[in-house]
């Protein structure tokens, strides 16, 4: 009797278990669980695109600052300046004509243009 009692409480122990994991699965197939699922496997994967987008662009900066500062050193830009700037010209608001510095340059000859002589 006792034989028996073990085998019968294996079966239903082995049919719980069973029916357990065939309702676990049947409720991971239905409409909502999977869009559930794939809306998160999107956002995961969203998420590692843009820090690779993130990562790409500041590789690319670096890289950009690095061929500039070549560029720089190669066209002499970066180089120190061993004289002294003039100091900026300030310019009068209102000239002064009557002053001595100012020259006029030489003045055109102008030519009245009169439609009525040309027929």
């Amino acid at each position: 009797m006792f034989r028996r009692t073990f085998w019968f409480s294996t079966g239903v122990a082995a049919g719980v278990w069973a029916t357990t994991k065939v309702n676990r699965k049947l409720k991971q197939l239905t409409p909502e669980h999977l869009a559930v699922a794939a809306a998160n496997k999107a956002i995961e994967a969203g998420g590692r695109l843009k820090d690779r987008a993130v990562d790409f662009a500041l590789e690319v900066r670096d890289h950009m600052d690095r061929r500039e500062a070549e560029l720089g050193d190669a066209l002499g830009l970066n180089a120190p300046v061993d004289r002294e700037l003039p100091a900026p010209r300030g310019y009068a608001v209102i000239e002064n004509r009557n002053s001595p510095p100012y020259v006029e340059g030489p003045k055109k000859p102008t030519y009245p243009y009169n439609r009525n002589e040309d027929h």
